[in-house]
């Protein structure tokens, strides 16, 4: 059985980028640091192995609307919170 999956047609990094300029027609107004993407990716990890796989993404967009009009830095302390708080429960 082959399990290599093929390529991505389009990279993450790029992929973000169009979605970004998709939505607010400047990516400069979408920012996505570095600690809030580890931040998103590691509540979708817990959400998709804790839960039902289709929880990660709309997880990590409850998140998304919950703490929009917070500061990226500390969006992603708020969600690195709720990581922990989630993985506490879900022990």
């Amino acid at each position: 059985m082959n399990t290599d999956r093929p390529a991505p047609a389009v990279a993450a990094e790029a992929w973000l980028e169009m979605v970004r300029q998709l939505l607010s027609g400047d990516a400069g107004t979408l920012p996505l640091d570095a600690a809030e993407r580890a931040a998103l990716l590691d509540l979708a990890r817990v959400a998709a192995h804790t839960s039902e796989r289709i929880a990660a993404p709309l997880s990590t967009y409850l998140a998304g609307l919950a703490l929009a009009s917070i500061p990226a830095a500390e969006r992603a302390e708020r969600i690195a919170a709720l990581v922990r708080r989630l993985e506490e429960q879900s022990a």
